[in-house]
C-alpha cells in the first residue's frame, strides 16, 4: 500500500517545463477563510498543480498557503505548477501586465508556471483600484447593472499574453474556453503557440472534436468540472439528477476496479490524455481524488463512459450572462 501511495504521489506530480502535472487541485469557489489551509493541506498531501485565477477572489489565500507549505518545506518552488487566469475586464494590450503582476503579489510568486485567457470576452475595463476582482458587472452599485462588453480584439490580448512570456513572468501562455474555430483563428496569428487549452470537458461534455484539433497541434488539454455537475449543484447551474456518477457504465466499472465512480470518471480523464483539476475541500477527497494511477480503464469502459456525451455545457455564458448578469452573451453554438 505504501509503495502504492509513493508510485501514486510520482505520477501524478510530474512536472517539466512542457508538462503539466495530470492531477491538479481547483481553487475556484474555494471560501477565503479556509483556502489558505486548504491549500496547505492539498500541498501537504502531494498536489503538485494549482489552479488559480484573479476572478476566484482568493489569490491572496492560496498565496499564503503556497508560501507556508515552501517555508515549511513541502516543497520547492521548481516542483510545484501554478496556474492563473487573465479576466475578461483586462483584454487590452496594456492592461494585461498589471494583471498578472497584481495575481503574482497575490500569489507571493515572481512568475507563474502557466497563464492563460480566462474567456474569449473582452468586458470593459475595471481598474484593479477600482475593483478587484472585477467580476461581471461593470457597475455593481447602478440602478440595473449588467455586464458591459469591450471592442477588444482577441488577438490584441494574445499580443499581451505574449509580452508577459517574453518578460518571464509566465513561463507558459494559453487559453480557456475556446472553441475550434477561435483556436484556428488564434494559431493564424500567434507568435508563441498556445502551451494548454482549458475547457470544460467530462462524459457529458466529451469535445472530441476540439480534443483532436488540439491533438493535431500538440496543444494539451485541461480539463475543468471533470466531474460534471457536481461543480455546479451549489450554484442551481445543475441537478444531482444530472451527476453522472449514477450511470450504469460508470458503477459497472467502479465495481470491477474496486474504485468509486467519482475515480472511474476521473481516470477516464486522464486515460483519455487530458490533465483534470477537480476541486474539493476535504482531505479525504483530496486523497480519492489523486489515487488514480493504479488501475486502468479497459477499452470497452472507456467507450461506453464517453457514449454518455450529451454535449451538456453547465458553465455557459450564453446561459449565466443573460441569468446573472443581464447581457446574453454567447460564445459557443
Amino acid at each position: 500500500m505504501q509503495h502504492r501511495q509513493q508510485k501514486t504521489k510520482e505520477l501524478m506530480n510530474t512536472k517539466t517545463l512542457t508538462q503539466i502535472p495530470p492531477v491538479g487541485f481547483g481553487l475556484w469557489k474555494l471560501p477565503p477563510e479556509t483556502c489558505a489551509d486548504t491549500v496547505y493541506k492539498a500541498i501537504e498531501l502531494g498536489y503538485r498543480h494549482l489552479d488559480s485565477a484573479s476572478d476566484y477572489g482568493n489569490e491572496r489565500e492560496v498565496g499564503m498557503g503556497i508560501k507556508r507549505a515552501l517555508n515549511d518545506g513541502l516543497c520547492t518552488r521548481d516542483e510545484l505548477w501554478v496556474t492563473s487566469k487573465l479576466w475578461n475586464t483586462h483584454h487590452a494590450r496594456e492592461h494585461v501586465l498589471p494583471a498578472i503582476e497584481k495575481s503574482l503579489s497575490d500569489l507571493q510568486l515572481d512568475y507563474l508556471d502557466l497563464y492563460l485567457v480566462h474567456f474569449p470576452i473582452a468586458q470593459t475595463y475595471v481598474p484593479i483600484e477600482t475593483r478587484y476582482p472585477a467580476g461581471w458587472f461593470f457597475d455593481p452599485a447602478a440602478d440595473a447593472p449588467r455586464m458591459v462588453p469591450a471592442k477588444v480584439p482577441l488577438s490584441e490580448t494574445w499580443q499581451g499574453m505574449e509580452d508577459i512570456h517574453a518578460a518571464g513572468l509566465a513561463r507558459q501562455i494559453g487559453v480557456c474556453n475556446y472553441n475550434t474555430g477561435l483556436l484556428h483563428d488564434l494559431l493564424s496569428y500567434a507568435h508563441v503557440k498556445p502551451a494548454m487549452m482549458q475547457i470544460e470537458a467530462h462524459p457529458y461534455l466529451t469535445q472530441e472534436p476540439l480534443l483532436r484539433l488540439c491533438a493535431m497541434n500538440d496543444i494539451p488539454v485541461t480539463a475543468f468540472s471533470p466531474l460534471g455537475a457536481l461543480s455546479y449543484l451549489e450554484l442551481d447551474m445543475a441537478t444531482q439528477q444530472e451527476s453522472v456518477l449514477s450511470q450504469q457504465s460508470v458503477l459497472e466499472a467502479a465495481k470491477r476496479t474496486g474504485k468509486t465512480p467519482a475515480q472511474v470518471v476521473l481516470r477516464w480523464g486522464i486515460q483519455r490524455g487530458t490533465a483534470i483539476i477537480p476541486k474539493t475541500s476535504k482531505p479525504e477527497r483530496m486523497i480519492e481524488n489523486a489515487a488514480l494511477f493504479d488501475f486502468e480503464l479497459s477499452d470497452a469502459e472507456m467507450q461506453s463512459i464517453s457514449a454518455l456525451n450529451q454535449n451538456r455545457r453547465f458553465n455557459d455564458p450564453g446561459v449565466f450572462c443573460a441569468q446573472a448578469f443581464n447581457r446574453f452573451h454567447p460564445i459557443y453554438d
